[in-house]
C-alpha cells in the first residue's frame, strides 16, 4: 500500500491567532483561507511538504454538532484537552526560542523523554497541544 497523510484537522476560534501562530511564528505557508456565513477554513502547510496540510477549521462550522457539543468542545479546547498535533524538527532549540520569541504558552521546555525522544510542547491559540520532537 502506499497511503500518506494529507490532511488532518484542529480547531480554531481566532482565524487571526491562528495565522499568527502557524503562519507567522512556526513559518507555514498559508495554501487557502476560505470563508463561509462569517467562518473561515484556513489550511496550512510547510513550504517543502506540498502534499501534507493542517486544516484549521472552527469547530462551530460543522451543522451536525448540537449546541451542547459545541459548549463541551470550547471547554475542552479552554482546557488544551480537545486536540493536538505532533511536529518534527531538527533543530529543536532553535524551534523552542523562536516560538519562546511570541505570545505561543510554553507547555514544556526541551527535554529529553524516558522513552527515548526529545522534544517540547506549546500551546496553540485555540488551546491546541503542539508538541516538536526533534529527529535526527
Amino acid at each position: 500500500m502506499d497511503i500518506t497523510i494529507h490532511q488532518t484537522f484542529l480547531p480554531q476560534d481566532d482565524p487571526e491567532a491562528a495565522l499568527a501562530f502557524y503562519r507567522d511564528a512556526l513559518g507555514f505557508e498559508v495554501r487557502n483561507d476560505v470563508g463561509f456565513n462569517g467562518l473561515r477554513w484556513i489550511t496550512v502547510g510547510p513550504a517543502d511538504q506540498p502534499g501534507m496540510s493542517i486544516v484549521l477549521y472552527p469547530p462551530s462550522g460543522n451543522p451536525g454538532v448540537s449546541e451542547d457539543e459545541r459548549r463541551t468542545i470550547a471547554e475542552m479546547m479552554a482546557k488544551g484537552t480537545y486536540a493536538s498535533i505532533i511536529l518534527a524538527t531538527k533543530d529543536l532549540d532553535g524551534v523552542f526560542e523562536k516560538l519562546q520569541a511570541t505570545d505561543a504558552e510554553v507547555v514544556q521546555e526541551p527535554t529529553a523523554q524516558p522513552y527515548g525522544i526529545r522534544d517540547c510542547a506549546f500551546r496553540d491559540p485555540a488551546g491546541n497541544m503542539v508538541r516538536i520532537s526533534e529527529v535526527a
